[in-house]
């Protein structure tokens, strides 16, 4: 695992900012008739022309867009498009750039007009075991901890974990060690140290956790074509706990830190 020092982490805190705030930034375009193809170029414009960063999506293993947009039973890796959004449809929107040579990674669920009952608890559910998750993170818990708590709660909802995409570390580089997988069992697994960076970003399906991979070879569907959601947040972690470098200002610290005394 890579440790970083400070200087690293301060950069780190830098990407993670602009990644969020593309996030926040982007949420009043996402309306009924316009297409991921248009919130894409909206985006690309964002992190290149105001922030000064890269998109790190563009170009990654001939990846074609700038951000990913995965709708609806598309669980990741959504490539941008001409179909347009309509009302009912919920949205995630993955974002990642390079500044510095240092990476921010992170991904928001959002709503097209008014969503079903079904959706908007999923992805209720889904926000909520990347918070369990956040919560629990701080020197020496074990990567199995972090796969425990969000499978629990996700199965006690009755969702289900897509098991073949995970977390990972990040850093100078967009994919290193450690896997974090969100799926496991409690006191298993390496033990995570202070000053590591990495990303949790669990991937829910309403219905069962089987995937498939699309012809572009990249958008990842659910087989049943039940709704998937996805949260994402880079954190490092602190001598006492983790603090997360892509947070967006809409989010509470105390609530999410405090998430498991209120549900």
């Amino acid at each position: 695992m890579n440790i970083k020092t400070e200087t690293e982490i301060q950069k780190m805190r830098v990407a993670g900012r602009i990644a969020a705030e593309t996030l926040e930034m982007i949420g009043q375009h996402v309306q009924p008739g316009i297409t991921t193809e248009e919130l894409d170029k909206i985006c690309h414009d964002f992190i290149v022309d105001e922030k000064g960063a890269i998109p790190a999506a563009l170009n990654y293993q001939g990846f074609p867009k700038s951000v990913c947009t995965s709708v609806n039973h598309q669980i990741c890796h959504g490539i941008p498009g001409p179909k347009k959004l309509k009302n009912g449809d919920s949205l995630n929107i993955d974002v990642a750039v390079i500044k510095d040579d240092y990476y921010g990674d992170t991904s928001k669920m959002f709503f097209v007009g008014k969503p079903s009952v079904l959706n908007e608890r999923l992805v209720q559910v889904t926000q909520e075991c990347l918070y369990l998750a956040i919560s629990i993170v701080k020197p020496g818990i074990r990567l199995g901890d972090i796969g425990a708590i969000i499978q629990e709660h996700a199965q006690a909802n009755r969702f289900s974990v897509v098991r073949e995409f995970c977390g990972h570390g990040l850093g100078s580089t967009f994919h290193d060690e450690p896997n974090v997988l969100h799926y496991g069992k409690a006191g298993t697994g390496e033990e995570l140290p202070e000053g590591l960076t990495f990303t949790i970003e669990p991937m829910i399906n309403a219905g069962a956790r089987h995937m498939k991979i699309l012809p572009d070879g990249w958008t990842a569907v659910t087989k049943d074509r039940k709704p998937s959601a996805q949260w994402e947040h880079t954190l490092v972690i602190t001598k006492t706990g983790c603090e997360i470098l892509t947070l967006r200002k809409e989010e509470d610290l105390d609530f999410i830190f405090n998430i498991k005394n209120t549900l």
